[in-house]
C-alpha cells in the first residue's frame, strides 16, 4: 500500500470515528446534564471538518508535478494543517466560552452512568491517536499528525471531564459545576495543543532546518556509491510526504564531464531506491582538489 492510501486510510478511520463519537456525546450530555460531555461533542464534530480537510490535502499534495508545479503540490499539506489548527483553536475558543457560562448558571448534578460512556470514549481515543500517530510516521505526513493530536486532544478533554463529573457526583449539591470547570481546563490544553501542531507545519513551509538524521543517512548511502569521495553541502526541504535534496557531491578531479554526469546520477538513483520518501535529489558535482 502506498503513503498515500495508508494515509487516506487512516483519515477515512478518523471522519467514520469522530461522526460516531460526536452523536454518542452529544446524546449522553444533553440526557446525563454534563456541558463537558457536550463541550466533547462540539470538539469532535469540529474534528469531523478538520478530517475532511486532511483527506483534501492529502489527496492535493499527492498530485504529480506539473508546468505550474515543478516540484509538485506537497506544500499545500501544512497549509491544510494551518487550517486543521484554525478549527482546534475555534472550538477550544467555543467550550471556553460556554463552559463560563454554565459556570454561573444553576444547574442538575450529571447522571452516574455518563462515567461509563467517558471511559469507553476515552479507551477509545486514544486508541485512534496511536493509531493515526502511527501513520503519520509511516507517511511522513504533517496534516495526518495534526489529526493523530486531534484524537489525543479529544481523549483529554474527556478524562477532564471525567474527573470533573466524578468530582461533582462524589461531593453533591453545591458543585454542579465541577465538570463545566473540566471543560474549561481542557479548551486550555486544545489550545496548547494546537501550539505544538502548528510549528512544525511553519517550519515546514519556512524550510526550516529539522532534518539532520536524514542528512546524515543521505551522507552514508553516498559513500557507498563507486565514485564518490566524499560529501560537502546538503540540504533539505519538506514538501507534502517527499523530501527534496540538494547534495555537493566530491568527485575525483581528472574524470570526464559526462563520467561526473553519469556518477551524478548513479548517485541520485541510489539515494532515491534507498530512501523511497524522497522526492526531487538534485547533484551537485564538486572536484576533489
Amino acid at each position: 500500500m502506498s503513503s498515500e492510501q495508508t494515509a487516506i486510510k487512516a483519515t477515512y478511520f478518523s471522519i467514520i470515528g469522530n461522526t460516531s463519537l460526536a452523536i454518542i456525546k452529544g446524546l449522553a450530555g444533553f440526557f446525563g446534564n454534563s456541558y463537558a460531555l457536550i463541550a466533547d461533542a462540539i470538539e469532535s464534530t469540529t474534528d469531523i471538518f478538520a478530517s475532511f480537510l486532511v483527506l483534501f490535502g492529502i489527496k492535493y499534495s499527492n498530485r504529480p508535478a506539473d508546468k505550474n508545479h515543478p516540484y509538485g503540490h506537497g506544500r499545500a499539506e501544512p497549509l491544510i494543517t494551518f487550517l486543521v489548527v484554525g478549527f482546534l483553536i475555534t472550538s477550544a475558543t467555543v467550550i471556553a466560552y460556554e463552559s463560563i457560562v454554565n459556570i454561573r448558571t444553576p444547574h442538575q448534578l450529571p447522571k452516574p452512568w455518563t462515567l461509563l460512556v467517558l471511559g469507553a470514549i476515552i479507551i477509545w481515543k486514544e486508541y485512534s491517536f496511536r493509531l493515526v500517530m502511527k501513520r503519520s510516521i509511516e507517511t511522513n505526513s504533517s496534516s495526518l499528525r495534526a489529526d493523530a493530536w486531534h484524537h489525543r486532544s479529544d481523549a483529554i478533554t474527556s478524562v477532564a471531564a471525567f474527573l470533573g463529573i466524578s468530582i461533582a457526583l462524589i461531593l453533591g449539591n453545591g458543585y454542579e459545576s465541577a465538570d463545566d470547570w473540566a471543560a474549561l481546563f481542557a479548551s486550555g490544553f486544545i489550545l496548547y495543543n494546537s501550539y505544538l501542531i502548528f510549528r512544525p507545519a511553519l517550519g515546514e513551509i519556512m524550510d526550516e532546518h529539522l532534518y539532520d538524521d536524514l542528512i546524515e543517512e543521505i551522507r552514508v548511502i553516498s559513500l557507498t556509491v563507486e565514485g564518490i569521495i566524499d560529501t560537502e553541502k546538503c540540504f533539505i526541504r519538506k514538501a507534502g510526504m517527499q523530501y527534496h535534496v540538494d547534495l555537493h557531491a566530491t568527485v575525483d578531479s581528472n574524470i570526464t564531464v559526462k563520467e561526473g554526469h553519469d556518477l551524478a546520477h548513479k548517485l541520485k538513483d541510489t539515494l532515491r531506491e534507498e530512501i523511497p520518501e524522497l522526492g526531487h535529489v538534485l547533484i551537485h558535482v564538486e572536484p576533489n582538489d
